[in-house]
């Protein structure tokens, strides 16, 4: 919340431009809102198993289950964060309210499932090779000004849209603008190209993890 306030304060009162005539609080509501989600989760899951291996004794108790916690705390996370700054900024005026509450849900529901994956991945990967930390970081960084959240696909030359298109979250947060400002936007996204991505990821995901539980000794 601190974060989303912090950044939306500073493109108010500098008048960023974003290419669009959307308002500048609303624009960073929901572009830095979303990468977030799915940004945190990974920082998350990339040392998840090393600090939890004494809780591996209990039989109960598996890999997964590291991994799961860690995500949904960062989900929900971010998922309160969002609505607590919406409602914040509907009741102040500075917002309107979403023109379709069920798309921006579906937005997020992706969103999330992806942020989900790409931590499982990211976390058992960082299990082999602590290069995978060390990795995250700076790419997590590199990936930020090219997640959609400071700009619309649609103001993008059409090279430059089949490029950044290749990213799933820009798919995601094109969905979610299109959902919480509606005709006021010309939203350029796939979404069977974003739950494509999220099911290779899930597959890819699952697969790792079954070989780092295999790995695994309970410290």
């Amino acid at each position: 919340m601190l974060f989303t306030t912090g950044v939306t304060t500073l493109w108010y009162f500098a008048g960023a431009n974003h290419g669009s005539s959307l308002p500048i609080v609303a624009f960073a509501l929901t572009g830095y809102s979303s990468v977030l989600l799915w940004r945190n989760m990974p920082s998350r899951c990339v040392v998840a198993i090393e600090p939890n291996l004494a809780l591996l004794f209990h039989r109960p108790v598996k890999v997964i289950d590291v991994f799961v916690a860690r995500i949904l705390l960062e989900g929900a996370g971010a998922t309160m964060s969002f609505a607590i700054l919406s409602t914040l900024y509907i009741g102040l005026g500075w917002v309107a309210p979403p023109e379709d509450v069920l798309k921006v849900m579906f937005a997020w529901v992706m969103l999330a499932w992806f942020g989900g994956v790409l931590g499982l991945c990211v976390g058992t990967l960082a299990f082999f090779s602590e290069s995978v930390d060390k990795l995250w970081h700076p790419m997590s960084y590199l990936l930020f000004p090219l997640s959609g959240a400071a700009f619309l696909v649609s103001a993008l030359p059409p090279a430059g849209q089949k490029v950044i298109l290749l990213l799933p979250m820009v798919h995601g947060t094109e969905l979610l603008r299109e959902g919480y400002f509606g005709s006021k936007v010309h939203s350029i996204y796939d979404a069977n190209y974003l739950m494509l991505a999220n099911l290779v990821l899930t597959l890819v995901g699952l697969l790792l993890l079954r070989a780092v539980s295999n790995r695994v000794v309970p410290g």
